[in-house]
Parts: C-alpha cells; sequence; structure tokens
C-alpha cells in the first residue's frame, strides 16, 4: 500500500465527461490516483463516469475551460473541446475559445503548479494533406476561413500556445495529434463515421455516404489510444511531442460500411451525398514516433473494435 501511495497524483481531466476523457479517467482511477473531472457537459454526460458515483478517488466540476480554474493538482490532462464536426460546427466561435482560451487557462495553471501539461490535440491540424501517411514533420494544408477551421485552426494554435509556454516558462509539455477513434460512449448523434453507420444500420436507416466513399480513414479503438496517453504523459520530460497516435490501417468509408452492415447482420442499404466543404481525402498516420519513442502501437483490430463498439450502442436502445 505504502508504494501505491508514494506513486499516487492528483491528476485533472478536462472535457472528462466525453467519450475519451472517461476512458481515460477509468485507467487513471484503475492505477489508483485522485481524479477531478472539470467539464461543462456541452457534449460530455454524466452517464459516462455514473459508475465512478461515489468513489472516493473521483471529483467531477461543471467548469468551462474558457474560465480560469484554481485547483492543486500533480498532472493536467487537456481534453476540452467539442471534436466531431457536429457538435463543433454548432457554436464555431465556442469552439475557437475553448481551444485557444482553454488552452491558455490550463497552461497558466500547469505554470503556477509547476506540473506537466497533456494536450489533446488532433490529425485535423494536417487538413487535407498533400502528404501521406501523415508525419508529425509536416505542417498541414488547412482553411483557415472554412467551416471547419474554428476546430482545425483552435487546435493548431493550441499547440503553438504549448510549445510557447514551454519555451518561455519551461513549462512540461505533453502533445498527442489524436487520429480517427471509436469505442464505447461515443455520443450516438455526433456525426462521426462509425457512430453514424452503426446507429443507421441498428435503425434499419440507409448508411449515408459522403462523397464517393473512395475517401480513407484509419480508426483507432479508445483502449488503444487512451494507452498512448498514458504512455506519453510518463516518458521522459524531453519527449514534448507532438506524436501521432492513431491506428495505421486504412479503410475507404466504403469497406467501413461493409464491415457495419456485415457485423450488424443489417440490411441496410448504402446512399451517397454531396461531399462536405474541406473534408479530407485521406487520413494515415505514420506512428514511427510513437513506436520508437514510447513503444506504443494499437492491437484491437477494427472487426473486434467494431463488435465492441456496436454491442455497446444496442445496449442504448
Amino acid at each position: 500500500m505504502a508504494r501505491v501511495y508514494e506513486s499516487r497524483k492528483r491528476i485533472l481531466v478536462t472535457g472528462g465527461a466525453g467519450f475519451l476523457g472517461s476512458h481515460l479517467i477509468d485507467r487513471l482511477i484503475e492505477q489508483g490516483h485522485d481524479v477531478i473531472c472539470a467539464d461543462n457537459l456541452f457534449t460530455g454526460s454524466k452517464r459516462n463516469f455514473e459508475h465512478l458515483h461515489n468513489h472516493p478517488r473521483f471529483e467531477f466540476l461543471r467548469h468551462d475551460v474558457c474560465n480560469p480554474l484554481k485547483v492543486e493538482v500533480d498532472e493536467i490532462y487537456n481534453l476540452a473541446c467539442p471534436a466531431s464536426p457536429v457538435h463543433y460546427q454548432y457554436n464555431p466561435v465556442l469552439t475557437t475559445k475553448t481551444s485557444v482560451m482553454g488552452a491558455m487557462n490550463m497552461l497558466g495553471l500547469a505554470k503556477r503548479l509547476h506540473c506537466r501539461i497533456f494536450q489533446a490535440s488532433t490529425s485535423e491540424v494536417y487538413g487535407d494533406p498533400e502528404v501521406h501517411p501523415q508525419r508529425e514533420d509536416y505542417w498541414g494544408h488547412v482553411n483557415p476561413i472554412g467551416t471547419r477551421s474554428c476546430y482545425d485552426e483552435g487546435k493548431r494554435c493550441a499547440e503553438t500556445l504549448f510549445f510557447d509556454y514551454h519555451r518561455q516558462h519551461g513549462v512540461e509539455i505533453k502533445v498527442a495529434r489524436i487520429f480517427n477513434t471509436y469505442g464505447p460512449r461515443m455520443h450516438p448523434k455526433d456525426g462521426r463515421v462509425v457512430s453514424n453507420f452503426i446507429t443507421q444500420a441498428l435503425g434499419g436507416d440507409d448508411l449515408t455516404i459522403y462523397g464517393d466513399g473512395t475517401q480513407t480513414r484509419s480508426f483507432c479503438y479508445a483502449d488503444d489510444l487512451v494507452e498512448g496517453f498514458l504512455r506519453l504523459m510518463e516518458s521522459p520530460a524531453e519527449v514534448t511531442g507532438p506524436v501521432n497516435l492513431g491506428n495505421p490501417g486504412e479503410f475507404t468509408m466504403i469497406e467501413l460500411a461493409e464491415q457495419v452492415l456485415r457485423l450488424t447482420g443489417s440490411r441496410s442499404k448504402v446512399v451517397h451525398l454531396p461531399l462536405p466543404q474541406d473534408d479530407p481525402r485521406q487520413r494515415k498516420p505514420d506512428i514511427t514516433l510513437a513506436r520508437d519513442e514510447l513503444g506504443w502501437q494499437p492491437q484491437v483490430a477494427l472487426a473486434e473494435g467494431l463488435k465492441r463498439t456496436i454491442d455497446y450502442f444496442r445496449q442504448l436502445g
């Protein structure tokens, strides 16, 4: 018990009521840490951590990271931001404020506390990439004034702030660029392709593919991604990132739809709709850096991860 207590930390997770944040909190609680979850519940849900109700090492604060937060912690994971197009385009100004002001407030807290801070960045910083697969040294191809820009440019600016706080103030930072991730606790109406296909298939509705369906994505199961978070946070101080975290397996939208139909046993048909503005044609991470520096790579195959996710959506009814 003494050894567990000596390694025990008090950890803040912003956006902790969300899909990924709640999975991260579960892992941190399992490791014996005290966790503060800060979330304004704009897209997150208390249902994602209801199993931790009255847990002695868990605390929930309803808080918007656009406002400063005064807590005493040993580490910070900054995951606060709407992450799906449906949600971040609903209030684009708020999305940008959450990315930029939220980063400034959390970095200010980390500076005051002299603690390490993790930033959940995104593969969207690469935009519609002209380099494939995407490596961390690629600067991206991003439209600064499009309908996706609130998220893409907000996250790019947040990365700038993280590295400037690191250089100017010596803050210990860890920046992860997250590629498409899926799994239980996804919001059924978040507009992401995996949740869309599963809910449509289970409901007997047509599966909607935008464009011709040849555009590609790489899908990482939530448990694999969270393992990457933990390894990056625990890595030596000089490993600041950005580090790509995602599954390099690449699938077209048509291939994903076919897998979902097969695994659900649905007889739904596939229909095609116009491609949204600035929708990336391809997305695949080069995870060489994560393998070399963190000893990390995904373990859950797409078919297995989809089965678990479909089971979760079935339980939602």
